[in-house]
């Protein structure tokens, strides 16, 4: 027999998920920028930071739209995407790390994986 969640559960999940969905536009929007800044001629740590950054901004927006469907999300696709979402922003943030002009990316980066994590701790 499942529970049904109380209306206060019910709105502090849904407070959670939009924190996280913000987290996530955020962190897209700040490595897209970093992204764009960058010399696509650059060199060859000019264009991991690209990368890094592309694939950080895309993968965050994937997220912040799974989050915002209506549709009811399974827990296992939602926990997978959280998962991935958090990987990433981890892992960008630490190609930004000491490069000059990547401090607000790597910040916005590690703000979304930790708001991706207290989601995840808070589907139980």
């Amino acid at each position: 027999m499942t529970s049904t969640p109380s209306r206060a559960e019910l709105v502090r999940f849904l407070e959670d998920r939009f924190v996280c969905a913000q987290a996530c536009t955020e962190c897209a929007r700040a490595c897209a920028l970093r992204a764009s800044l960058v010399d696509p001629d650059g060199t060859t740590e000019q264009e991991l930071v690209r990368r890094k950054g592309l694939m950080c901004a895309e993968v965050c927006d994937a997220t912040c739209r799974v989050l915002a469907e209506q549709s009811q999300v399974d827990e296992t696709g939602l926990r997978v995407q959280l998962e991935w979402c958090r990987t990433v922003c981890l892992e960008s943030a630490h190609v930004f790390d000491g490069r000059p002009g990547t401090e607000e990316a790597a910040e916005a980066c590690r703000a979304c994986a930790r708001a991706c994590s207290d989601f995840l701790a808070g589907l139980g």
